[in-house]
Protein backbone atom coordinates (compact mmCIF):
# COMPACT_ATOMS: atom_id res chain seq x y z
CA UNK A 1 0.00 0.00 0.00
CA UNK A 2 2.88 2.86 0.66
CA UNK A 3 4.46 1.89 -2.44
CA UNK A 4 1.25 2.36 -4.48
CA UNK A 5 0.90 5.53 -2.67
CA UNK A 6 4.67 6.96 -3.23
CA UNK A 7 3.74 6.19 -7.14
CA UNK A 8 0.76 7.81 -7.05
CA UNK A 9 2.70 11.09 -5.69
CA UNK A 10 5.15 10.74 -8.09
CA UNK A 11 4.72 13.43 -10.41
CA UNK A 12 6.77 12.22 -13.13
CA UNK A 13 4.67 8.96 -13.92
CA UNK A 14 5.52 7.03 -16.55
CA UNK A 15 2.14 8.85 -18.52
CA UNK A 16 3.60 11.83 -18.03
CA UNK A 17 7.47 11.10 -19.25
CA UNK A 18 5.67 9.77 -22.58
CA UNK A 19 3.63 12.97 -22.51
CA UNK A 20 6.74 14.86 -22.42
CA UNK A 21 8.35 13.19 -25.06
CA UNK A 22 5.26 13.04 -27.55
CA UNK A 23 4.96 17.13 -26.83
CA UNK A 24 8.93 17.29 -27.30
CA UNK A 25 8.97 15.46 -30.58
CA UNK A 26 6.20 17.82 -32.25
CA UNK A 27 7.44 21.10 -31.19
CA UNK A 28 11.48 20.90 -30.84
CA UNK A 29 11.96 19.94 -34.28
CA UNK A 30 9.35 22.41 -35.57
CA UNK A 31 10.66 25.63 -33.26
CA UNK A 32 14.48 24.82 -34.17
CA UNK A 33 13.82 24.81 -37.83
CA UNK A 34 11.26 27.80 -37.04
CA UNK A 35 14.43 29.66 -34.86
CA UNK A 36 16.74 28.52 -38.01
CA UNK A 37 15.04 30.45 -40.36
CA UNK A 38 14.05 33.74 -38.34
CA UNK A 39 17.76 34.07 -38.04
CA UNK A 40 18.13 34.24 -41.77
CA UNK A 41 15.55 35.84 -42.95
CA UNK A 42 13.05 38.46 -42.14
CA UNK A 43 10.52 38.19 -44.23
CA UNK A 44 8.32 35.42 -43.48
CA UNK A 45 9.42 35.66 -39.39
CA UNK A 46 10.32 38.74 -37.32
CA UNK A 47 13.80 39.42 -36.14
CA UNK A 48 11.91 39.81 -32.32
CA UNK A 49 10.59 36.88 -32.29
CA UNK A 50 13.51 34.66 -32.58
CA UNK A 51 14.23 34.98 -29.00
CA UNK A 52 10.77 33.65 -27.54
CA UNK A 53 11.16 30.88 -30.32
CA UNK A 54 14.17 29.86 -29.17
CA UNK A 55 13.30 29.87 -25.39
CA UNK A 56 10.26 27.74 -26.00
CA UNK A 57 12.85 25.26 -27.90
CA UNK A 58 14.84 24.98 -25.34
CA UNK A 59 12.08 24.24 -23.39
CA UNK A 60 10.87 21.69 -25.14
CA UNK A 61 14.39 20.05 -25.64
CA UNK A 62 14.30 19.64 -21.56
CA UNK A 63 11.02 18.10 -21.80
CA UNK A 64 12.46 15.68 -24.22
CA UNK A 65 15.19 14.98 -21.58
CA UNK A 66 12.84 14.57 -18.64
CA UNK A 67 10.54 12.62 -20.60
CA UNK A 68 13.22 10.21 -21.74
CA UNK A 69 14.52 9.63 -17.79
CA UNK A 70 10.72 9.41 -16.40
CA UNK A 71 10.40 6.56 -19.02
CA UNK A 72 13.75 4.99 -18.16
CA UNK A 73 13.00 5.02 -14.81
CA UNK A 74 10.05 3.89 -14.42
CA UNK A 75 10.88 0.91 -17.40
CA UNK A 76 9.14 -1.81 -15.08
CA UNK A 77 6.35 -0.41 -13.88
CA UNK A 78 2.95 -1.71 -15.90
CA UNK A 79 0.81 1.17 -18.58
CA UNK A 80 -1.65 1.23 -21.31
CA UNK A 81 -0.10 -0.07 -24.19
CA UNK A 82 -0.91 0.83 -27.63
CA UNK A 83 -1.37 -2.21 -30.13
CA UNK A 84 1.29 -3.08 -31.89
CA UNK A 85 0.41 -2.00 -35.25
CA UNK A 86 -0.28 1.74 -33.72
CA UNK A 87 3.27 1.90 -32.51
CA UNK A 88 4.78 0.99 -35.42
CA UNK A 89 2.74 3.79 -37.44
CA UNK A 90 2.93 6.46 -34.84
CA UNK A 91 7.00 5.56 -34.89
CA UNK A 92 7.12 5.97 -38.51
CA UNK A 93 5.55 9.04 -38.43
CA UNK A 94 7.66 10.15 -35.76
CA UNK A 95 10.41 9.32 -37.45
CA UNK A 96 9.42 10.81 -40.83
CA UNK A 97 8.79 14.25 -39.47
CA UNK A 98 11.59 14.55 -37.16
CA UNK A 99 13.95 13.23 -39.83
CA UNK A 100 12.30 15.61 -42.50
CA UNK A 101 12.47 18.51 -40.86
CA UNK A 102 15.95 18.64 -39.77
CA UNK A 103 16.97 17.81 -43.41
CA UNK A 104 14.48 20.64 -45.21
CA UNK A 105 16.89 22.97 -42.67
CA UNK A 106 19.79 21.54 -43.41
CA UNK A 107 19.36 21.40 -47.40
CA UNK A 108 18.37 25.25 -46.64
CA UNK A 109 20.74 26.42 -44.49
CA UNK A 110 23.80 24.31 -44.12
CA UNK A 111 27.12 25.65 -45.92
CA UNK A 112 27.84 22.58 -47.12
CA UNK A 113 24.40 22.02 -49.05
CA UNK A 114 24.65 23.23 -53.31
CA UNK A 115 21.03 23.88 -52.52
CA UNK A 116 21.19 26.92 -51.71
CA UNK A 117 23.57 27.98 -54.63
CA UNK A 118 20.82 26.61 -56.82
CA UNK A 119 18.00 27.70 -55.53
CA UNK A 120 19.19 31.44 -55.01
CA UNK A 121 20.26 31.84 -58.40
CA UNK A 122 17.47 30.30 -60.11
CA UNK A 123 14.70 32.26 -58.45
CA UNK A 124 16.28 35.55 -58.19
CA UNK A 125 16.00 35.80 -62.09
CA UNK A 126 12.43 34.33 -62.20
CA UNK A 127 9.48 36.69 -62.51
CA UNK A 128 6.90 34.79 -60.20
CA UNK A 129 9.08 33.04 -57.52
CA UNK A 130 11.79 35.01 -56.45
CA UNK A 131 10.01 34.43 -52.67
CA UNK A 132 11.93 31.27 -53.13
CA UNK A 133 14.55 33.00 -52.32
CA UNK A 134 13.58 35.82 -50.71
CA UNK A 135 11.62 34.33 -48.13
CA UNK A 136 14.70 31.78 -46.83
CA UNK A 137 17.47 34.15 -47.14
CA UNK A 138 18.54 37.82 -46.39
CA UNK A 139 19.61 40.39 -48.95
CA UNK A 140 23.47 39.69 -47.86
CA UNK A 141 22.96 35.84 -48.49
CA UNK A 142 21.66 36.64 -51.60
CA UNK A 143 24.07 39.04 -52.42
CA UNK A 144 26.96 36.84 -51.20
CA UNK A 145 25.73 33.47 -53.40
CA UNK A 146 25.23 35.39 -56.61
CA UNK A 147 28.58 37.29 -56.46
CA UNK A 148 29.67 33.78 -56.16
CA UNK A 149 27.63 32.63 -59.96
CA UNK A 150 28.07 35.07 -62.40
CA UNK A 151 29.44 35.24 -65.98
CA UNK A 152 32.70 36.86 -66.23
CA UNK A 153 33.11 38.26 -69.92
CA UNK A 154 36.29 38.33 -71.84
CA UNK A 155 35.37 41.98 -72.10
CA UNK A 156 36.37 41.79 -75.85
CA UNK A 157 34.00 43.03 -78.59
CA UNK A 158 33.67 40.83 -81.46
CA UNK A 159 36.64 41.24 -84.69
CA UNK A 160 34.38 40.53 -87.00
CA UNK A 161 36.67 40.06 -89.55
CA UNK A 162 37.34 36.91 -87.88
CA UNK A 163 34.24 35.71 -89.72
CA UNK A 164 33.88 35.05 -93.43
CA UNK A 165 30.77 33.96 -94.31
CA UNK A 166 30.83 30.96 -97.26
CA UNK A 167 28.42 28.72 -99.00
CA UNK A 168 27.72 25.16 -96.83
CA UNK A 169 28.93 22.53 -98.72
CA UNK A 170 26.15 19.75 -97.96
CA UNK A 171 27.92 17.44 -100.45
CA UNK A 172 31.37 16.79 -97.77
CA UNK A 173 31.30 12.97 -96.32
CA UNK A 174 33.47 13.22 -93.58
CA UNK A 175 33.09 15.53 -90.70
CA UNK A 176 34.89 16.74 -87.73
CA UNK A 177 32.36 15.84 -85.16
CA UNK A 178 28.94 14.59 -84.51
CA UNK A 179 27.95 17.92 -84.39
CA UNK A 180 29.25 18.88 -87.60
CA UNK A 181 27.67 16.29 -89.55
CA UNK A 182 24.57 16.77 -87.77
CA UNK A 183 24.71 20.76 -89.11
CA UNK A 184 26.27 19.86 -92.71
CA UNK A 185 23.53 17.30 -92.61
CA UNK A 186 20.45 19.03 -94.74
CA UNK A 187 16.68 18.25 -94.22
CA UNK A 188 15.65 16.60 -97.73
CA UNK A 189 15.35 19.63 -100.58
CA UNK A 190 15.36 21.94 -97.16
CA UNK A 191 19.31 24.44 -97.68
CA UNK A 192 17.71 27.58 -95.79
CA UNK A 193 17.36 26.01 -92.31
CA UNK A 194 17.42 22.60 -89.90
CA UNK A 195 15.74 21.92 -86.77
CA UNK A 196 18.19 19.74 -84.49
CA UNK A 197 16.61 18.22 -81.12
CA UNK A 198 18.73 19.11 -78.18
CA UNK A 199 18.64 16.07 -75.29
CA UNK A 200 21.12 15.78 -72.73
CA UNK A 201 20.78 14.41 -69.26
CA UNK A 202 17.88 16.77 -67.55
CA UNK A 203 17.72 19.36 -70.80
CA UNK A 204 15.79 19.21 -74.23
CA UNK A 205 15.40 22.01 -76.32
CA UNK A 206 15.35 22.87 -80.17
CA UNK A 207 18.67 24.26 -82.00
CA UNK A 208 17.84 26.02 -85.46
CA UNK A 209 20.62 25.83 -88.37
CA UNK A 210 20.55 28.60 -90.33
CA UNK A 211 22.44 28.42 -93.59
CA UNK A 212 22.23 32.17 -94.95
CA UNK A 213 22.62 34.92 -92.17
CA UNK A 214 21.47 37.47 -94.46
CA UNK A 215 17.95 36.14 -93.63
CA UNK A 216 17.78 36.43 -90.07
CA UNK A 217 16.15 39.76 -89.35
CA UNK A 218 14.25 41.39 -85.74
CA UNK A 219 10.74 41.74 -85.83
CA UNK A 220 9.60 43.84 -83.05
CA UNK A 221 5.88 44.13 -81.77
CA UNK A 222 2.98 46.55 -83.41
CA UNK A 223 3.02 48.20 -79.85
CA UNK A 224 6.45 49.07 -79.11
CA UNK A 225 7.37 52.07 -77.51
CA UNK A 226 8.18 53.92 -74.38
CA UNK A 227 5.11 54.15 -72.12
CA UNK A 228 4.69 51.38 -69.82
CA UNK A 229 0.62 52.16 -69.66
CA UNK A 230 0.50 52.34 -73.68
CA UNK A 231 2.87 50.41 -74.93
CA UNK A 232 2.52 46.46 -75.42
CA UNK A 233 4.05 43.75 -76.89
CA UNK A 234 3.08 40.20 -78.70
CA UNK A 235 3.80 37.09 -78.83
CA UNK A 236 6.25 35.57 -81.14
CA UNK A 237 3.98 33.57 -83.07
CA UNK A 238 2.39 36.66 -83.57
CA UNK A 239 5.26 38.38 -85.02
CA UNK A 240 6.32 35.65 -87.17
CA UNK A 241 2.74 36.26 -88.64
CA UNK A 242 3.08 39.66 -89.17
CA UNK A 243 6.43 39.30 -90.72
CA UNK A 244 6.00 35.96 -92.74
CA UNK A 245 8.57 34.04 -91.21
CA UNK A 246 9.79 30.76 -91.10
CA UNK A 247 11.22 30.51 -87.73
CA UNK A 248 11.53 32.70 -84.77
CA UNK A 249 12.72 33.51 -81.14
CA UNK A 250 12.58 35.57 -78.67
CA UNK A 251 15.00 38.32 -78.41
CA UNK A 252 15.65 41.17 -75.90
CA UNK A 253 14.25 42.32 -72.68
CA UNK A 254 11.53 44.50 -71.23
CA UNK A 255 10.61 46.54 -69.00
CA UNK A 256 8.11 45.24 -66.00
CA UNK A 257 8.20 46.40 -62.90
CA UNK A 258 5.58 44.54 -61.77
CA UNK A 259 6.05 41.67 -63.60
CA UNK A 260 2.84 42.03 -64.86
CA UNK A 261 3.57 44.75 -68.01
CA UNK A 262 2.43 43.99 -71.25
CA UNK A 263 6.28 43.34 -72.64
CA UNK A 264 6.10 46.79 -74.87
CA UNK A 265 9.24 48.67 -73.69
CA UNK A 266 12.71 46.95 -74.79
CA UNK A 267 15.67 47.30 -72.96
CA UNK A 268 18.41 49.06 -74.32
CA UNK A 269 18.51 49.46 -77.75
CA UNK A 270 16.49 48.44 -80.56
CA UNK A 271 17.05 48.61 -84.34
CA UNK A 272 15.37 47.12 -87.25
CA UNK A 273 16.29 47.57 -90.95
CA UNK A 274 18.81 50.22 -89.88
CA UNK A 275 16.33 52.28 -88.16
CA UNK A 276 16.51 52.85 -84.46
CA UNK A 277 13.67 51.55 -82.88
CA UNK A 278 14.43 52.25 -79.36
CA UNK A 279 17.21 53.77 -77.00
CA UNK A 280 16.22 53.05 -73.69
CA UNK A 281 18.39 52.50 -70.59
CA UNK A 282 20.23 49.67 -69.85
CA UNK A 283 18.74 47.53 -67.32
CA UNK A 284 21.49 44.14 -67.34
CA UNK A 285 24.78 44.84 -66.36
CA UNK A 286 26.33 42.15 -68.21
CA UNK A 287 26.37 41.99 -72.36
CA UNK A 288 25.59 45.14 -75.22
CA UNK A 289 24.01 45.21 -78.36
CA UNK A 290 23.89 42.18 -80.10
CA UNK A 291 22.73 42.25 -83.76
CA UNK A 292 23.94 42.00 -87.73
CA UNK A 293 25.91 44.15 -89.45
CA UNK A 294 25.92 44.88 -93.58
CA UNK A 295 28.08 41.81 -94.28
CA UNK A 296 25.60 39.72 -92.34
CA UNK A 297 27.89 38.96 -89.49
CA UNK A 298 26.86 38.65 -85.53
CA UNK A 299 28.32 42.22 -83.54
CA UNK A 300 28.58 41.70 -79.61
CA UNK A 301 29.96 44.88 -78.67
CA UNK A 302 29.44 48.06 -76.26
CA UNK A 303 28.46 50.95 -77.87
CA UNK A 304 25.65 53.83 -78.05
CA UNK A 305 22.78 53.93 -80.46
CA UNK A 306 24.75 56.63 -82.16
CA UNK A 307 28.41 54.09 -83.08
CA UNK A 308 25.84 50.93 -84.13
CA UNK A 309 24.21 53.27 -86.75
CA UNK A 310 27.46 54.62 -87.88
CA UNK A 311 28.60 51.13 -87.80
CA UNK A 312 26.24 49.96 -90.11
CA UNK A 313 24.50 47.24 -88.05
CA UNK A 314 20.93 46.90 -89.95
CA UNK A 315 18.92 44.94 -86.89
CA UNK A 316 20.12 44.63 -83.04
CA UNK A 317 18.65 43.94 -79.48
CA UNK A 318 20.74 45.11 -75.84
CA UNK A 319 20.86 41.92 -73.70
CA UNK A 320 23.66 39.62 -72.61
CA UNK A 321 25.69 38.31 -70.74
CA UNK A 322 27.74 37.69 -74.04
CA UNK A 323 28.42 33.94 -73.80
CA UNK A 324 31.36 33.31 -76.62
CA UNK A 325 33.38 36.36 -78.33
CA UNK A 326 35.58 35.28 -81.20
CA UNK A 327 35.96 31.67 -80.32
CA UNK A 328 36.67 32.10 -76.50
CA UNK A 329 33.65 31.37 -73.91
CA UNK A 330 33.46 33.61 -70.71
CA UNK A 331 34.31 32.43 -67.43
CA UNK A 332 30.96 31.28 -66.07
CA UNK A 333 31.60 31.25 -62.01
CA UNK A 334 29.13 28.95 -60.57
CA UNK A 335 25.85 28.28 -62.44
CA UNK A 336 26.16 32.10 -63.86
CA UNK A 337 24.44 33.80 -61.69
CA UNK A 338 21.54 33.18 -63.70
CA UNK A 339 20.22 29.80 -62.64
CA UNK A 340 18.43 26.79 -64.17
CA UNK A 341 15.26 28.45 -66.22
CA UNK A 342 14.31 28.32 -69.88
CA UNK A 343 16.83 30.19 -72.02
CA UNK A 344 17.34 31.40 -75.58
CA UNK A 345 20.54 32.35 -77.13
CA UNK A 346 21.39 33.19 -80.85
CA UNK A 347 25.24 32.52 -82.07
CA UNK A 348 26.92 32.56 -85.87
CA UNK A 349 29.86 29.94 -86.71
CA UNK A 350 32.96 31.05 -88.02
CA UNK A 351 31.80 30.28 -91.35
CA UNK A 352 28.51 32.67 -90.75
CA UNK A 353 26.06 30.00 -90.30
CA UNK A 354 23.77 31.17 -87.58
CA UNK A 355 22.36 29.37 -84.21
CA UNK A 356 18.79 30.15 -82.61
CA UNK A 357 18.71 28.10 -79.57
CA UNK A 358 15.83 27.69 -77.21
CA UNK A 359 15.74 25.26 -74.08
CA UNK A 360 12.59 23.77 -72.47
CA UNK A 361 12.53 24.84 -68.34
CA UNK A 362 10.00 23.98 -65.77
CA UNK A 363 9.19 20.90 -66.70
CA UNK A 364 10.32 17.33 -65.21
CA UNK A 365 11.89 16.59 -68.72
CA UNK A 366 14.04 19.79 -68.50
CA UNK A 367 14.32 21.62 -65.20
CA UNK A 368 16.40 24.23 -67.14
CA UNK A 369 19.46 25.88 -68.33
CA UNK A 370 22.25 27.99 -67.36
CA UNK A 371 25.04 29.80 -68.88
CA UNK A 372 27.22 26.65 -69.05
CA UNK A 373 24.34 24.88 -70.30
CA UNK A 374 24.40 27.49 -73.26
CA UNK A 375 27.98 27.56 -73.71
CA UNK A 376 28.57 23.80 -73.92
CA UNK A 377 25.74 23.20 -76.24
CA UNK A 378 26.67 26.25 -78.39
CA UNK A 379 30.69 25.56 -78.76
CA UNK A 380 29.53 21.84 -79.60
CA UNK A 381 27.95 22.99 -82.82
CA UNK A 382 30.79 25.59 -83.08
CA UNK A 383 29.25 28.86 -82.30
CA UNK A 384 32.27 31.39 -82.68
CA UNK A 385 29.97 34.75 -81.02
CA UNK A 386 26.99 34.01 -79.12
CA UNK A 387 24.70 35.85 -76.75
CA UNK A 388 21.81 34.81 -74.18
CA UNK A 389 18.74 36.47 -74.99
CA UNK A 390 15.73 36.84 -72.69
CA UNK A 391 14.74 33.75 -70.94
CA UNK A 392 12.50 32.14 -68.50
CA UNK A 393 8.52 32.71 -69.51
CA UNK A 394 9.75 34.44 -72.82
CA UNK A 395 11.80 31.81 -74.23
CA UNK A 396 9.73 29.94 -77.19
CA UNK A 397 10.67 28.84 -81.03
CA UNK A 398 8.73 28.87 -83.53
CA UNK A 399 8.44 27.92 -86.80
CA UNK A 400 5.68 28.52 -89.53
CA UNK A 401 3.89 30.04 -86.91
CA UNK A 402 3.22 27.44 -84.41
CA UNK A 403 5.63 26.84 -80.67
CA UNK A 404 7.73 23.66 -81.46
CA UNK A 405 9.50 24.32 -77.83
CA UNK A 406 7.69 23.44 -74.56
CA UNK A 407 7.09 26.68 -72.96
CA UNK A 408 6.67 27.28 -69.14
CA UNK A 409 5.40 30.26 -67.23
CA UNK A 410 6.47 31.03 -63.84
CA UNK A 411 3.26 28.72 -62.53
CA UNK A 412 4.47 26.11 -64.79
CA UNK A 413 1.60 26.26 -67.34
CA UNK A 414 2.50 25.67 -70.64
CA UNK A 415 2.62 29.07 -71.94
CA UNK A 416 4.72 32.02 -72.89
CA UNK A 417 4.06 35.79 -72.55
CA UNK A 418 3.89 38.88 -75.04
CA UNK A 419 7.52 40.19 -75.59
CA UNK A 420 8.57 43.27 -77.72
CA UNK A 421 11.11 41.73 -80.12
CA UNK A 422 11.80 38.32 -81.73
CA UNK A 423 14.52 37.33 -84.26
CA UNK A 424 13.16 35.64 -87.24
CA UNK A 425 14.02 34.33 -90.16
CA UNK A 426 12.61 35.01 -93.89
CA UNK A 427 12.62 33.75 -97.33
Amino acid sequence: MSNNKVKNNNILTKKTSKRFIAFAIIFFPLLTSLYIVSINSNVLISETLSIPILVVAILSFLLLITGIIGVIKHKNEPGKRLRKWLRIVLNIFAFIYVIGGFSVTALLYLPTSNFREWIIPTAMTTLDHQYLATWFYDEYTISYVLENHQVIESGEDTNVELVQIVEPNFEQTTFANEFEKEIFTKDKGNDLYKIIDIKRPGLQGKLAVIYDPSKVKIAVSKGVGSSLTTSYGQFVTEMSKDSNAILAINAGGFYDPDWNSAGGVPHGIVIKDGKLIADNSRAVGVGGLVGFNAENKLVLARMTSKQALAAGIRDAVDFGPFLIVNGEASFVKGNGGWGEAPRTAIAQRRDGIVLFLAMDGRQAASMGADMNHLCDILLDYGAYNAANMDGGTSTVMTLNHEIITNPRDGAFRPKTRAVPNAWILVE
